[in-house]
């Protein structure tokens, strides 16, 4: 929407590679609700709420399911100046953290299994 900093669902899914579906699913379960809606009902999203559906597009490759997703995000949200559990919330993103580095570290050991393979293949067919 020009000059009013908020975006239709449309460009939101073009701006995060992720299909209108998934945007009003997590709408639906209220892992992202849309910010605000237009005169017709339509979703309308600020770059905030962009950032956040980027947050969630960054675990997914690392197998998050909707729930520990939604967990992250309350805990980022009670970690703002005024909140009161934010030592409570600061914990939680610290375990998360060392919980993705886990699972960073073990993806990138199926990579490293992956790359092996291809480069088996790779030698069978140039041989």
């Amino acid at each position: 929407m020009p000059g009013t900093g908020m975006m239709q669902i449309g460009e939101l899914a073009d701006r995060t590679e992720l299909s209108l579906r998934t945007l009003r699913h997590y709408d639906e379960i209220g892992l992202l609700e849309p910010s605000g809606r237009s005169e017709g009902g339509f979703r309308l999203y600020t770059e905030g709420d962009y950032e956040r559906l980027m947050l969630i597009r960054r675990m997914k490759p690392l197998g998050y399911s909707l729930e520990q997703m939604r967990d992250l995000l309350r805990a980022l949200d009670a970690t703002g100046p005024e909140s009161a559990s934010g030592a409570e919330a600061s914990q939680l993103l610290a375990e998360f953290l060392t919980d993705a580095e886990q699972r960073r570290a073990k993806l990138e050991k199926q990579l490293a299994a992956a790359d092996e393979f291809i480069g088996l293949l790779s030698d069978r067919i140039t041989s």
